[in-house]
């Protein structure tokens, strides 16, 4: 914008002339990624300059010298996503468009959720399939683009070449940019993977053999019309930036049958295998697909060994139409389960759920999709979910959770999917339900960083939440529980639609609408002996919605109306001691206009120790009882603070009236003082010596000082308690013994009275008493 012969060049790497193009240099690409895709450059200041490119966003201060990576932005374009069964979280790996394939845990124990630094690269170049070995999770094959693969050891860092290899005397193999690759569900060290033919590996890659021949239609792509002709050989870019034509892009191994085994083709075939390979069956026409569409996805139903399924992709041809079909006579006969899915919206990928046969996910270039009847109708999953396109799908068995591929927004997980296991029109139409709860992982959050989230790393730090902590609770309402006055305004509204003017309503209904609490849903928690633990509210609309218990009791602290705070820094809630192992149940109730009616459950669920302690406490139930002493104890002490500041605040007021009421006798005046006095005596003993600790002064711990210790120290942990901890408390307790009396004295006994000889007097009202008035003749 400044200089007209200066001009950047947009391409694999950043290129500039400033001679009006006679020279064209690089612009300096140090520690930023390549392949450039738009540049900005700042009017007012030219060496500040932004680019887009396949690494992401990049920013320069000082004209291409040195980079600032923006790593706040979850925008990778995924292919593929696998997970693992690692514990106490899962992984999820994936590869991505040209930034390597990548591996993170699914969760972790950290306030900060997940971060940049917990995720690690496998493998490099254009990242696709990941597949991880079930028996140990520290082994794992990823591959980049053309089949180049390698087997990786998480616990090292360590790769292997391990891509198969034409022999002498034969020609290159015909990889795909995405080849498909698998884990035999029946032997954890074979690998199936595929070029133009099949390959088997029964020692994790460090031989193979082939199991098939050339499955593809072997045409030759240089006789094949692009763009409605057939191109010469001296075309510009010919064949560049593609894979070579003819190759297998999707294969699968039936979890129920081995060696049952159907790979797909980028030219429209399925071929299948009953028998390991020894022969194979081809399948070249399907109903309702066009002839020659890319095999996008084959997956075998983990019921039935003979249900295949198979999605088919045909957008090359300017066709987005959804194909999706299921087979269950292993492929020789078809049906479309495209159902109502959209009719612009290739699909990339289907998967079976391993527990109810009818759910099917999938998942298409224009978003997620699901199925409870087997795809005779398909709903799309929305809530935070982004219109994207999915291009993988994976089910993590153990806990139920389904990890997706996005291209543009990264991963996603759909933290267990057990609602959409149990839900039917049944379910929908009642009133209210309340779905199974998955074990919840008891555990300390840590802190990492100091704090939750970004802590204080700022805004450029990107961190992506954990699942909820504790138990998750997922209900369905069928309607919304309206107040008086939004059903008021409903009828209003019909009124008007119907041209009749509506009941105008009477004082007593506006009164009750004023004076109505909100209708909420209060989910609560009860031990395995019935007894209440934590009641949970959530909002009361209609639809199906979760919220979660962080597996403590309620807070011990006083109740207050809390003035709102406009904070910079995310304020950690007030929480009670930590439920012990075991197992709890959750019911649905409805409150309404101050009515609690049951809705659902109970349902049983159980609190699991995630049992990462080094220094657990052996029995819980102490551990537990413990804590809920100290609980009961710092109710009753913070309770007592703030009564005796209240009674303070009384006193001083009283004080004041009484000098204002003629007559009074001065002597109730310095009983007001003594009592300002005596109740500072009590605070300073429940909470200690504030006047000196203004002044930096050391002194005596409080009452409140030593429960708090207690709390702050027990309470974040599930060790033992210490037994300083166990004085502490000691001592706390029999101080407020001897405490509490004498603030009751003072408090219903001496305040009381004195209440009652400044009403007699006629003095001012104050707070905590009614005014003493009878009518006059």
């Amino acid at each position: 914008p400044k200089n007209p012969d200066r001009v950047y060049v947009v391409d694999v790497t950043l290129k500039v002339t400033d001679d009006g193009g006679k020279t064209i240099r690089r612009a300096g690409e140090k520690y930023k990624h390549v392949d450039n895709h738009g540049v900005w450059i700042d009017p007012r200041d030219t060496d500040h300059l932004l680019v887009g490119c396949d690494g992401g966003v990049y920013e320069t201060w000082d004209r291409c010298k040195s980079w600032d990576f923006k790593a706040n932005l979850p925008i990778t374009q995924f292919y593929r996503v696998t997970v693992d069964d690692s514990r106490p979280f899962y992984f999820v790996y994936g590869g991505t468009q040209d930034n390597a394939s990548q591996g993170g845990p699914s969760r972790t124990a950290s306030a900060s959720g997940i971060v940049n630094s917990d995720w690690f690269v496998t493998h490099g170049g254009d990242g696709f399939v990941t597949v991880v070995d079930p028996a140990d999770p520290n082994i794992l094959y990823a591959e980049s683009q053309h089949g180049v693969l390698a087997r990786y050891d998480r616990r090292s860092g360590e790769e292997v070449d391990i891509q198969p290899q034409p022999g002498r005397g034969e020609t290159g193999y015909r990889w795909n940019w995405d080849s498909p690759l698998l884990i035999s569900p029946h032997a954890h060290t074979r690998l199936y993977f595929a070029a133009e033919r099949v390959f088997r590996s029964d020692d994790r890659g460090d031989t193979w053999r082939a199991i098939s021949g050339d499955l593809t239609r072997r045409l030759d792509r240089n006789k094949l019309p692009v763009m409605g002709k057939v191109w010469p050989a001296d075309a510009v870019a010919k064949s560049a930036s593609t894979s070579l034509f003819g190759n297998i892009v999707s294969l699968a191994e039936s979890p129920l049958k081995e060696g049952q085994i159907a790979a797909g083709t980028d030219d429209g075939l399925v071929q299948v295998t009953a028998d390991g390979g020894a022969s194979w069956v081809r399948h070249d026409a399907f109903p309702g697909v066009p002839e020659m569409s890319y095999v996008s996805d084959l997956a075998w139903s983990s019921h039935d060994a003979a249900t295949l399924y198979a999605a088919f992709d045909n957008h090359k041809q300017g066709d987005f139409r959804p194909y999706a079909l299921r087979s269950t006579d292993s492929g020789k006969t078809w049906t479309s389960i495209a159902g109502n899915l959209p009719e612009r919206g290739t699909v990339n990928v289907l998967l079976e759920d391993t527990v109810r046969r009818d759910l099917l996910f999938a998942g298409t270039e224009f978003g997620l999709f699901f199925t409870v009847d087997g795809g005779k109708r398909w709903v799309r999953l929305k809530g935070n979910f982004p219109t994207i396109a999915v291009k993988d799908l994976a089910l993590q068995a153990r806990e139920g959770d389904l990890a997706v591929a996005t291209f543009g927004r990264s991963f996603y997980v759909l933290d267990d999917i057990t609602p959409l296991r149990k839900v039917d029109d049944a379910t929908l139409s009642s009133p209210a339900a309340l779905f199974p709860v998955k074990d919840a992982l008891a555990f300390i959050e840590r802190y990492p960083l100091g704090g939750r989230g970004p802590a204080d790393q700022g805004a450029s730090f990107y961190t992506a939440p954990n699942p909820p902590f504790g138990a998750v609770f997922t209900y369905c309402l069928k309607d919304d529980l309206k107040t008086r006055k939004e059903k008021r305004h409903e009828a209003e509204q019909d009124a008007e639609k119907r041209k009749v003017a509506p009941p105008y309503p009477t004082p007593e209904e506006l009164r009750a609408e004023a004076l109505e609490e909100e209708p909420t849903l209060v989910l609560t928690v009860a031990d395995d002996s019935g007894r209440a633990v934590r009641r949970i509210t959530a909002p009361a609309r209609a639809g199906i919605h979760r919220t979660a218990w962080d597996l403590r009791y309620a807070p011990s602290l006083p109740v207050k109306e809390e003035p709102k705070r406009d904070e910079d820094y995310e304020r950690e809630p007030d929480r009670g001691p930590m439920a012990a192992p075991g197992t709890y149940s959750v019911t649905l109730s409805q409150r309404v206009d101050g009515v609690t009616t049951p809705l659902a459950g109970p349902v049983t669920f159980n609190v699991v120790s995630l049992g990462l302690q080094s220094l657990e406490a052996a029995d819980k139930a102490a551990l537990l009882a413990f804590q809920q002493k100290t609980a009961r104890l710092q109710r009753a002490v913070l309770g007592a603070i703030e009564a005796a500041r209240d009674a303070q605040s009384r006193a001083k007021l009283l004080e004041k009236s009484l000098m204002q009421t003629q007559g009074a006798d001065p002597a109730l005046m310095d009983q007001a003082r003594s009592l300002v006095v005596k109740l500072d005596a009590s605070l300073v003993a429940l909470r200690g010596d504030r006047v000196m600790r203004e002044r930096n002064e050391n002194t005596a711990p409080s009452i409140a000082d030593r429960v708090n210790q207690v709390v702050e120290g027990s309470w974040s942990a599930t060790a033992a308690p210490t037994q300083t901890q166990r004085d502490q408390l000691a001592a706390a307790s029999q101080s407020f013994a001897e405490e509490l009396p004498r603030l009751r004295t003072i408090v219903e006994v001496d305040l009381k009275s004195l209440e009652a000889a400044a009403e007699k007097a006629g003095a001012p009202w104050t707070p905590g008493r009614l005014p003493d008035w009878r009518p006059e003749p």
